[in-house]
């Protein structure tokens, strides 16, 4: 019934032909005078994104890979920019960088002691996990398994505590299942996803740890551990984003020395031990930063407008050549800087926005959105319930060969997955300004590529906030050193920036925030 109300509010607001979706001037809310927008955005020219890419996406910057040399003399050239134009860092210390601490994935290190024997990690158990403390009592709780008609943890409380959990789940006399009453297992004995259902369930009862045994997959857990150890592909995750319980993989040896007749015996039960865990993390840090300013609005200053591009690229290869990353996302970025200069001008000349622009430079894009995601997820520094909309630029510089049609085009995500009132006001911007062919072709929900959720507008999408990803499809040069400066096709970049800034000036100029009328449950 919910949904079936929201969406005749989405059409009542899209029918509905005394709403005005793009207001005549916003500027001066009159249909006298000049059209505003369409001064500013003349002031986005193909010959300075020219001149700011050339630069930017030079082999001076190295590729520009998370943590490296290169990222960093991205990082001071786009703060030299901001403050060339006059607009302030959005931090209210007055620093354009939003430190972004993040850790390169390594085994970790250290000993664990089960009843006076110690077992070196990677031999004969095996965590990914940092783990520490002193235990003299786990819990038992046999294969750990909790179905509608059977569980393990009867008149157990785990809150806290340490448990054992062995892998398999429980048979009947007849050699049937009890979970499933057949001669089939249930997903509980599975090997493949087995032991991700039992932590999850321990977990979900407050355990502190698990120490899990399971025979069979040890050499799996302790063959990718091997693996890690010379592993140098430099996966990444945002520093301390890692679980607090810890997860321990033992094999027969270490297993029998906590219980000895843990393979006949699935009883569970409280168990006097004496356990040492002394692992620490492995991971290397890595200092990163997202740079932000903003350009405070006129009349709703505490409402926030985003427009959004990635800053980082993937660095030099091991061939020694370096990727340039012109397109991918050297273009958003110096769109976004351009889209800043012409509010800045606005501002100047007294038509500065309603609401306030956030320009937002994320770090670690290419590592999996870790500068974005740190900003919704964990400091995001104007509040994610008065952010009214993020505007994601990430390649629009190139054309897809692999697309028919006119070149004079731009591939949308996400524009109708919160909001029929953005979907529609991007549509009539587009039509009164920019006259790009507007091509949803990624924008299926059964798009293969699931393009929606590998940039950085992802991060606010999950948030209930309305997006629009901005997108020229991939090429031959995505994430090679082929791809540079000099096969950017200016005419479109041009426009397609000036599109961007024509429908974040309708959208920070409007009477009300964009509606979200499809919101995530």
């Amino acid at each position: 019934m919910k949904k079936i109300c929201l969406f005749a509010l989405g059409l009542m607001f899209a029918c509905n032909s005394s709403q005005k979706t793009v207001s005549e001037n916003p500027s001066t809310g009159t249909q006298q005078g000049p059209d505003l927008s369409i001064t500013y955005a003349h002031t986005i020219t193909q010959d300075e994104l020219k001149e700011h890419l050339y630069t930017y996406a030079s082999d001076e910057f190295e590729g520009r890979e998370t943590g490296k040399p290169g990222q960093k003399k991205a990082v001071e050239y786009l703060k030299a920019q901001y403050e060339a134009m006059g607009i302030p860092a959005a931090k209210t210390d007055g620093d354009y960088f939003q430190k972004v601490p993040l850790e390169v994935t390594g085994v970790p290190n250290g000993s664990i002691s089960i009843n006076n024997t110690t077992f070196p990690l990677g031999e004969d158990a095996v965590t990914f996990t940092v783990a520490h403390g002193d235990y003299n009592e786990i819990i038992y709780v046999g294969y750990g398994v909790e179905d509608d008609n059977y569980s393990d943890y009867t008149g157990l409380d785990v809150n806290g505590k340490v448990v054992l959990i062995k892998s398999g789940e429980p048979a009947n006399t007849d050699g049937t299942y009890v979970v499933t009453g057949t001669d089939q297992k249930s997903v509980w004995g599975s090997m493949s996803d087995g032991m991700e259902k039992k932590a999850n369930l321990a977990i979900d009862k407050g355990a502190r740890g698990i120490l899990y045994y399971d025979s069979l997959n040890y050499p799996r857990y302790q063959g990718y551990f091997d693996f890690m150890k010379t592993n140098t592909t430099g996966k990444m995750e945002l520093a301390g984003d890692n679980s607090e319980v810890f997860l321990i993989m033992l094999n027969e040896k270490s297993a029998t020395t906590l219980k000895k007749d843990i393979d006949a015996n699935a009883t569970p039960e409280k168990i006097t031990v004496d356990v040492k865990l002394s692992v620490e993390s492995g991971n290397e840090k890595i200092d990163s930063e997202n740079v932000i300013a903003v350009l405070k609005g006129s009349e709703k200053p505490d409402e926030y407008v985003i427009i959004s591009s990635h800053l980082d690229h993937i660095g030099v290869n091991a061939n020694g050549d370096i990727n340039n990353g012109a397109d991918d996302d050297g273009s958003g970025t110096v769109a976004l800087l351009e889209i800043a200069q012409a509010f800045k001008q606005a501002a100047d000349a007294g038509h500065g926005p309603k609401r306030s622009i956030v320009f937002l430079h994320v770090t670690g894009e290419e590592k999996g959105l870790l500068g974005s995601r740190y900003y919704t997820d964990v400091d995001p520094i104007f509040p994610l319930h008065e952010t009214v909309a993020d505007l994601n630029i990430d390649m629009i510089g190139r054309i897809d060969p692999n697309r028919n049609g006119d070149r004079n085009y731009i591939y949308l995500i996400g524009s109708d997955k919160l909001s029929t009132e953005l979907h529609n006001l991007s549509e009539e911007v587009n039509k009164k300004y920019a006259h790009l062919e507007l091509d949803y072709k990624y924008n299926d929900e059964n798009d293969p590529n699931r393009f929606y959720y590998r940039s950085d507008h992802y991060n606010f999408a999950k948030n209930n906030i309305p997006i629009i990803f901005y997108f020229n499809g991939t090429h031959a040069d995505y994430h090679r050193p082929g791809d540079t400066p000099d096969k950017i096709n200016y005419d479109l970049l041009e426009n397609r920036s000036r599109l961007i800034f024509h429908t974040a000036w309708e959208v920070a100029n409007r009477p009300n925030k964009v509606l979200v009328d499809k919101p995530i449950e």
